[in-house]
């Protein structure tokens, strides 16, 4: 993970560095917000996977000695097609609808709608093809 943590280190010093580059050249307070977000945003990833490298054993691709037959073996559970994400971001899309539009009738079902479908995405290894 130390390669990682160097890749958003490297990452926040250009955002810090191009933040104040852009105040002075355009004066636009919403860019350089939203630089200054990104680097704060770089340097917390940065923080967390450094702490985290320094608590943990290295992997094998962290091992200067590390062969490819080293990482071999399981390496987690991938879950199938799930038919819930969808049905997620179709509710959102319709609470974000609904308060774009005002209409408040409408803003109830979707968020009515998207704790069902929420809920199926949470509890979908729960039961069915796939519970365990």
């Amino acid at each position: 993970m130390k390669s990682e943590a160097w890749i958003f280190a490297i990452a926040a010093i250009f955002f810090a560095l191009v933040s104040p580059a852009y105040w002075f050249i355009t004066s636009d307070w919403t860019g350089t917000s939203v630089l200054t977000m990104t680097f704060l945003l770089a340097g917390m990833v940065t923080l967390y996977l450094a702490f985290h490298a320094k608590t943990m054993d290295p992997r094998p691709e962290d091992r200067k000695d590390g062969e490819i037959a080293d990482g071999a073996g399981e390496l987690g559970f991938f879950p199938p097609y799930s038919w819930w994400p969808l049905w997620c971001a179709m509710t959102l899309s319709v609470v974000v609808y609904a308060t774009a539009l005002g209409a408040w009738w409408l803003l109830i079902i979707g968020i009515a709608l998207g704790a069902i479908a929420l809920s199926g995405w949470i509890f979908e290894y729960y039961r069915g093809e796939h519970a365990h």
